[in-house]
């Protein structure tokens, strides 16, 4: 395990503790904000990271002092056999969390392999509980599924369970239900500014202003509550009667870069610092290659200190800035 004196630090001298890896671009749904209808012009399978290389890349992290890992998509809960690989993670040295982001649609029957192969949180994404207005976003009708899957999560005791919900202006009316499934449940409802990646730059945001005024007129008074362990960018609120409590993630209005933690391996295997640039390594080569661990640790490191400082989401784009949805990247 990674001393403190030897944790992974970029050039601003932020540790880097927390990898979030994609394991696929494709989805199983299509919301308006992150891909086109038709979809997307799929990777093909030998351009993907295996699990072997994620597994390997992720044991080179922990020695750098990485402890939390969270898979995502594309959808993950699509790439066959995810608990092989949840498993893998779980067991690496100093990986103290393994978690996945989904959109709930297949989680209820995975969720068992998952938990058994050592998975510690879901955070799940649900921009409405209206079944119509879910299928007009996602241009899929699987609310039900998804609901499922959040429940099934709920039930499993330990299991730290999120929802996820990007305020758009159309789902305005859903905000409120939304934030109250916290109310009799131990969840934790986050509501995260949409930021101008791909698709997403063309839609109205809500600011955590705009929302908490909305809360505040339906649950009272809102009351600070402790916040997650290792600097995550939430802000967390609990309102009177309240068993869970309600998150805000706030890249636009309320920026946290200073304080960021956190990479991205997206699922070619490019190793992404920040979530606005196109800047970092290309490590599925050195992994295709044959490169040995010290080779690949090198270009983790030049690649992570050179993580930029913040972003420029609200000035005007530059050359370097990430022209992908947010499905090819990962979320």
């Amino acid at each position: 395990m990674c001393r403190p004196e030897e944790r992974l630090r970029d050039g601003q001298g932020r540790a880097i503790r927390y990898l979030r890896v994609s394991v696929t671009d494709r989805c199983n749904l299509r919301c308006r904000y992150c891909m086109p209808e038709d979809g997307v012009d799929w990777m093909d399978h030998s351009a993907l990271l295996s699990y072997e290389q994620i597994a390997r890349l992720v044991g080179l992290f922990a020695q750098l002092g990485v402890e939390k890992v969270r898979l995502t998509g594309g959808e993950p809960l699509v790439r066959r056999g995810l608990h092989y690989l949840t498993a893998a993670v779980s067991g690496t040295p100093g990986i103290r969390e393994v978690a996945v982001t989904t959109n709930g649609v297949l989680l209820a029957e995975q969720l068992p392999g998952l938990v058994e192969a050592g998975l510690t949180g879901v955070n799940m994404s649900l921009d409405t509980l209206d079944r119509e207005q879910f299928a007009a976003i996602t241009r899929r009708d699987q609310l039900p599924a998804a609901l499922a899957g959040l429940e099934a999560a709920l039930a499993v005791p330990g299991l730290k369970v999120k929802l996820n919900c990007v305020p758009m202006g159309e789902n305005d009316g859903q905000l409120v239900p939304l934030a109250a499934l916290a109310r009799d449940r131990d969840l934790s409802v986050r509501f995260i500014e949409l930021m101008p990646i791909g698709l997403g730059g063309g839609f109205p945001r809500r600011t955590e202003a705009e929302v908490l005024e909305r809360l505040e007129a339906a649950f009272g008074p809102a009351r600070p509550c402790p916040q997650d362990e290792g600097g995550g960018p939430g802000r967390y609120i609990t309102f009177d009667g309240f068993r869970g409590r309600v998150g805000f993630i706030s890249a636009m209005t309320h920026r946290f870069c200073d304080r960021c933690n956190r990479v991205r391996l997206t699922s070619s295997g490019f190793l992404k610092t920040c979530l606005q640039y196109d800047r970092g390594a290309a490590l599925k080569p050195l992994l295709d290659a044959g490169a040995e661990d010290g080779v690949i640790l090198d270009a983790i490191r030049r690649a992570i200190e050179d993580k930029p400082a913040g972003h420029h989401f609200t000035g005007p784009a530059g050359p370097g800035d990430e022209a992908r949805n947010m499905s090819q990247i990962g979320g």
